[in-house]
């Protein structure tokens, strides 16, 4: 079944305009609900990441799941398996620090990439928590940073 539901989320992040629609809806929901309503994906926690296009200068507001390790949150960089590297992990590494909203409050927190031993852990967690999540190293040669988000 996690395996069904990683393929679905695979293809439906390749919709485009559809997939993005969706994201900024969802977003949206959740910024003025102050996380009442769309916190959950398939049990998973949601947050809203808040970067700057690195190009357009724009304001990007994304839906994402993510662990909370401590007092770190951590974000795993797949869209859902394909190839293309998802907008905000490029526009967050553009940038020194981020902005994430969760449950209607808001933090702004430094980045960097786990890795070694802390990768492992922490996509361990991000499997345990979003099982489909398992299966998309499987959908692409690329490698999935995990992120984490710290003071």
């Amino acid at each position: 079944m996690q395996r069904w539901i990683a393929l679905a989320s695979h293809y439906a992040a390749r919709s485009g305009p559809i997939g993005r629609a969706w994201g900024r809806i969802h977003a949206g929901t959740l910024r003025r609900t102050r996380g009442l309503v769309g916190a959950k994906w398939l049990g998973a926690p949601v947050l809203v990441l808040v970067t700057i296009g690195r190009k357009s200068g724009k304001v990007r507001q994304t839906p994402l799941l993510y662990v909370k390790d401590d007092d770190r949150v951590v974000l795993l960089a797949a869209n859902a398996g394909n190839d293309r590297t998802p907008a905000w992990w490029l526009n967050l590494r553009a940038a020194e620090t981020v902005e994430i909203l969760i449950r209607g409050r808001r933090r702004r927190l430094r980045w960097r990439e786990a890795a070694g031993e802390e990768y492992d852990r922490l996509f361990a967690a991000f499997v345990d928590i979003y099982p489909p999540s398992e299966h998309y190293a499987g959908f692409t040669d690329r490698r999935l940073p995990v992120v984490v988000l710290e003071d």
